[in-house]
């Protein structure tokens, strides 16, 4: 093995070229000409591909940084030709000479199997590391009698471009370590006394397989023997949680069974609650729950168990799979309470107390210091107590996830500089029951008050003329219930708001975080609010401009059942552009919706009342719905909002506008 330093080759003359993507990492394969980087000058961009093939064992560059001509890309570990060609001389001088010495090699073949099991000491030193000296040893990956294999990192270096890892150029046990952390080396420093050992062993099982074929013709008739067994009827099976959207963690806030139940196919087994719906998780199949493996509290994801279920009429696993399973199972036994006792006794991705030896690679060290991570407090899965990268992302999360669990309503009050209100024991008052708020309705808690503290809210009031709408609604009733299709007036405003928001794009719109633009939407999806039995829900009907008052009925029904029987999954409840709150049912003549962050408009909607109008001659019946638009003034202006309201109205007092 030789290593190799892969610099940017001739570039055109350009120098300080913007790094726009590193497309390799530490440990890959690459082969000759694939692409390890790519440049962007202000008038191109080009892709440097390697000059030969070989293992990155460091790189020197990272996305953002500027390189010129001749600068270090990374380094490569390659195979050198050496090897090879002294091989084939050795085999030539065999071949010549085999004819005259074929007995005597036939006699010393017992000699030559000896010496190989002989073991050899072998010092390893620091390959050829780019001309660099003076280099740090940030971590020593071995101890003394350590065994390890031919390629395992035994040293990591690092220098004021990159870190990498020194592997052991042959399999064996370490004798004597030669440095430690925090030593500088060179090329050439001895690194450790490594007892490597011959390869005689290996002859070990050829013999042995040659062996093997004699006694096959023995066990042949015992194995033939054992192959009728009686068919059986019955087998368990796992049941676990199946697609829910994508979501991580979700809480667990009824478990509707029990061991020794019996449940038919769809029946709710479980019940979970995401941030924004809760759903009931159906079984399968029918059959008898064997064994619970969750409990209420416990958070699960996509693919965790549930339970076991004894099904009916199952077929049972082969009988060639039972008689092996003892042969398995009594080596295994060992190994599992061994994995138990040396489990450590914290679980999850985040130590309770730091960890003293620190074992990670170059690019695991680089990622910890761009998230700012303390890799002594993170657990190790990898080989060898390495940590990953996944441990690393485990351990964000784990963080995130802590801090997210704090109460985020009262902090978001805190954080405003307001007061929180004084706790007060009401039990000296009367009798009272202190009822835990569900998470839906915490989460709603937390999102009204970000969105009350950091939204300048302006509500704006008018009434449209829905008489004629109504009219037309009421006379395709019949036609509509025939079709299944309940055709409210929600169907027919929430077209309306489509086209509204297509004639004035300034409510489609949502502030970007930096607060110095704005994100303008092409599409327009709709979100309705439902009273569902868990708390507030926005289910979001999407590309409303592109349907018909038909459809949107249809698809509005469709997720209004969902939301009442706990079945939005979070795809259902994202992307919405605008918001309709209807509080037609409940009565009352008009109120100020808050605006559902991170949308800039919400359409209130009260009850629709009978109202004398003056036509130019007379005062005339005429069918008023009170209407109430909050909006987001950083956003939007009261302009905007003036048009938005006569626009919608004209749609709602003609219907035949909902049609061009």
């Amino acid at each position: 093995m030789s290593t190799e330093i892969i610099r940017v080759p001739d570039i055109g003359g350009a120098t300080d070229v913007d790094v726009i993507e590193v497309s390799v990492q530490v440990g890959d394969i690459i082969e000759v000409d694939q692409s390890i980087i790519v440049l962007e000058t202000d008038k191109a961009s080009m892709d440097v591909p390697s000059p030969m093939a070989g293992k990155v064992t460091a790189i020197s560059v990272k996305e953002g940084d500027t390189v010129s001509e001749g600068s270090d890309v990374l380094t490569l570990e390659v195979e050198g030709s050496e090897s090879t060609s002294e091989d084939t001389k050795e085999a030539s001088k065999e071949e010549s000479s085999e004819p005259a010495e074929e007995a005597p090699v036939q006699e010393k073949q017992p000699a030559q199997k000896s010496a190989a099991t002989e073991t050899s000491e072998q010092t390893v030193s620091v390959p050829d590391i780019g001309g660099a000296t003076g280099v740090d040893v940030i971590e020593v990956c071995v101890a003394e009698g350590d065994d390890v294999q031919e390629g395992d990192s035994i040293i990591v270096l690092e220098t004021d471009k990159a870190s990498m890892d020194i592997p052991a150029p042959a399999s064996g046990k370490v004798a004597k370590l030669l440095i430690k952390e925090g030593d500088t080396v060179s090329e050439g420093d001895e690194i450790l006394v490594l007892m490597a050992e011959g390869s005689a062993a290996a002859d070990e099982p050829v013999a042995k397989a040659e062996s093997e074929p004699q006694q096959a013709p023995a066990e042949e008739a015992p194995a033939k023997e054992a192959e009728p067994q009686p068919a059986q009827t019955g087998g368990v099976e796992s049941v676990n949680v199946p697609d829910i959207g994508g979501a991580t963690d979700v809480d667990v806030i009824e478990v509707s069974v029990a061991v020794g139940d019996k449940v038919e196919e769809g029946d709710s087994i479980i019940v979970l609650e995401t941030d924004k719906a809760s759903m009931d998780i159906p079984a399968p199949k029918s059959g008898t729950v064997k064994s619970v493996s969750i409990k209420e509290g416990d958070k699960v994801s996509e693919g965790a168990l549930i339970l076991e279920l004894e099904v009916e009429g199952a077929a049972a696993p082969a009988p060639a799979e039972k008689q092996e399973a003892p042969k398995a199972s009594a080596p295994a036994a060992p190994k599992q309470e061994a994995a138990k006792a040396a489990a450590p006794s914290d679980q999850g991705a985040v130590l309770s107390s730091p960890n003293k030896k620190v074992h990670a690679g170059p690019a695991v060290r680089l990622l910890a210091r761009e998230l700012g991570v303390d890799l002594s407090l993170v657990r190790a899965t990898g080989p060898r107590g390495r940590i990953t990268k996944e441990d690393l992302h485990a351990y964000v999360k784990a963080a995130v996830q802590k801090a997210s669990s704090a109460p985020a309503a009262s902090a978001a009050v805190e954080g405003a500089g307001i007061p929180r209100v004084p706790e007060i024991d009401f039990g000296q008052f009367g009798e009272v029951e202190v009822v835990k708020l569900s998470k839906i309705q915490k989460l709603t808690s937390f999102n009204m008050t970000r969105s009350w503290l950091n939204v300048p809210h302006v509500t704006q009031f008018d009434k449209a003329d829905i008489t004629d709408l109504e009219e037309f609604r009421k006379s395709l009733k019949p036609e509509m219930e025939k079709q299944g299709v309940k055709l409210t007036p929600l169907p027919f405003m929430i077209k309306a708001v489509a086209q509204a928001l297509v004639k004035n794009p300034a409510f489609n719109v949502s502030l970007h975080a930096d607060g110095e633009s704005v994100v303008q939407k092409k599409y327009v999806h709709i979100g309705i609010a439902v009273d569902s039995p868990v708390g507030l829900v926005v289910p979001v009907l999407r590309d409303v401009d592109k349907k018909s008052v038909v459809q949107i009925a249809a698809e509005a029904g469709e997720l209004i059942k969902k939301a009442l029987g706990k079945q939005l999954k979070p795809a259902d409840m994202q992307g919405g552009c605008f918001t309709i709150s209807s509080l037609g049912a409940m009565g009352g003549t008009g109120f100020t919706p808050i605006v559902n962050t991170p949308e800039v408009g919400i359409l209130g909607v009260s009850k629709a009342d009978v109202e004398p109008r003056w036509n130019g001659k007379e005062f005339e019946p005429r069918t008023m719905l009170p209407l109430c638009l909050s909006y987001d003034h950083r956003a939007v202006n009261g302009a905007d909002a003036g048009r938005f309201m006569t626009y919608l109205n004209a749609l709602l007092s003609d219907v035949r506008r909902l049609t061009l």
